[in-house]
């Protein structure tokens, strides 16, 4: 008696989009940029890195980016934060969601299965560093892993 073909499980749909912005020529300023147009959007945002560093760097960025706009943000930690649309986190904030996350961060977040859940969007930044783009490559893969479905969407120079 022939055997049935294995007909492989599907995968359900990811319950958040997750978004690899990849080939990015400066990370910090498209992510200013996506901030921005959440902020038109009416979204509110958490931009999260465990490099305080690259955060501050955001920080000071959100404030020249542009002459025309205002991107008002602060820490998750600040006493203004719940007046203010776009927070900056250097640790995953769980009582608190956004609509956005924003990843500026190399290694998967901890937890990311049980945390994304309280995002409508994921968007992860990635620059055109070879080094960037494989550690970018992993976290895709740990995203798929865990059940989600990313989508690569190369981000072409302005």
């Amino acid at each position: 008696m022939p055997q049935a073909a294995s007909v492989p499980t599907p995968v359900p749909p990811s319950p958040v989009p997750i978004d690899f912005h990849v080939d990015v020529e400066h990370p910090l300023i498209h992510a200013c940029r996506v901030v921005r147009k959440a902020l038109n959007q009416r979204l509110t945002v958490l931009v999260y890195s465990r490099d305080a560093q690259r955060l501050s760097r955001l920080d000071s960025a959100l404030w020249t980016f542009s002459a025309l706009d205002f991107l008002p943000h602060v820490y998750a930690d600040s006493a203004l934060a719940q007046r203010t649309p776009v927070w900056l986190s250097l640790s995953a904030p769980l009582e608190r969601p956004r609509d956005l996350l924003v990843l500026l961060d190399e290694e998967p977040v901890p937890g990311f299965d049980r945390w994304f859940a309280r995002f409508a969007r994921v968007i992860e930044v990635v620059s055109r560093e070879p080094e960037d783009r494989a550690r970018a490559r992993k976290r895709f893969k740990s995203y798929r892993e865990q059940g989600f479905a990313p989508c690569v969407h190369e981000i072409a120079a302005p």
